[in-house]
């Protein structure tokens, strides 16, 4: 292939937050979008709001539109932005486009080995066409509703590709996130879940189970109207879609309870400290933990400089 991202023929399955960013950030550019989901009334809001430009009847009408138009000199560009234990039933729907020369397909699954898993389970290998991605943004927000087609500047977008695919495809969709003002990354498909249990799907699991252990304790209304700004801010990411955090949770299973135990082993020291009346001993925790945070932020500052 010898592929430049230019304003391709683009298709959206899927049209929740990221979907519907990528779909709105894309139309801002020039491309032609075409969406579906299979909530009716997300697909008539993303037309209705123009966060895309046409709404397919089905996933196989997109397939059957993107293999009409496989002749043509402009590459089609597939994005799949489902809840990832919904993405095996979508690939058996669109495998007809696996491996097709002028079509380029992507997701934004949050955890990698599940969609490899899922891909080889219905390919038999993964698609020399299809570079497995994930967008390090979001919002507490979900929905067509919450489409921001600005989500993605200055954040951080990890490619995992597999060994073969390819070379073109990869910097195709590298192109793709660099102009909605991402900065990509690539790192293997073991070396993604893991960090992302440990930087994203611990901390959402830790404030799920917390206002669930708040909102259980007597007048959980007064415990949230004089919530401070630290349970506000550390709370506010249990707002997320839920169906979207229930297959994390399971898809990423062994690397979040690996992470989640060594939390668990924390709390408990630190209980002890506490229960014991060893202040001085919960100072150099609490001393430590706060020079491991103030250096990463000015780590952080000067890379995005």
């Amino acid at each position: 292939m010898n592929l430049t991202f230019d304003k391709p023929r683009v298709a959206v399955i899927g049209l929740g937050l990221i979907g519907g960013s990528i779909a709105i950030g894309l139309r801002s550019l020039g491309c032609v979008v075409q969406g579906f989901d299979e909530d009716k009334k997300s697909l008539e809001a993303g037309l209705a709001n123009g966060v895309i430009d046409g709404a397919a009847t089905s996933i196989a009408s997109l397939v059957a539109s993107f293999k009409e138009n496989d002749s043509l000199e402009k590459t089609n560009l597939l994005i799949i932005a489902v809840p990832v234990l919904a993405m095996e039933m979508v690939f058996k729907e669109i495998s007809p486009v696996f491996n097709s020369k002028k079509i380029v397909i992507t997701d934004v699954g949050s955890v990698k080995a599940e969609v490899v898993r899922a891909l080889e389970s219905t390919a038999g290998e993964m698609p020399t066409n299809f570079v497995l991605g994930h967008p390090i943004a979001g919002s507490e927000r979900h929905g067509v509703h919450a489409s921001n087609g600005a989500l993605f500047q200055h954040h951080q977008v990890i490619l995992t590709p597999g060994q073969n695919t390819q070379a073109d495809c990869i910097a195709y969709v590298r192109a793709m996130w660099e102009q909605l003002g991402a900065s990509v990354t690539e790192m293997d498909v073991a070396h993604h879940d893991d960090i992302l249990a440990q930087t994203s799907h611990l901390p959402h699991l830790l404030a799920y189970a917390l206002i669930d252990t708040l909102s259980k304790q007597g007048d959980s209304l007064e415990i949230f109207d004089y919530a401070a700004g630290g349970l506000r801010d550390f709370s506010r990411i249990a707002a997320s879609d839920p169906v979207m955090w229930r297959d994390i949770f399971e898809s990423n299973r062994k690397p979040l309870l690996n992470v989640l135990d060594r939390y668990l082993d924390e709390l408990t020291e630190l209980r002890g400290l506490i229960e014991a009346g060893e202040s001085g001993l919960v100072f150099v925790l609490l001393e430590r933990a706060k020079k491991a945070r103030d250096h990463f932020s000015i780590l952080l500052e000067k890379r995005s400089k």
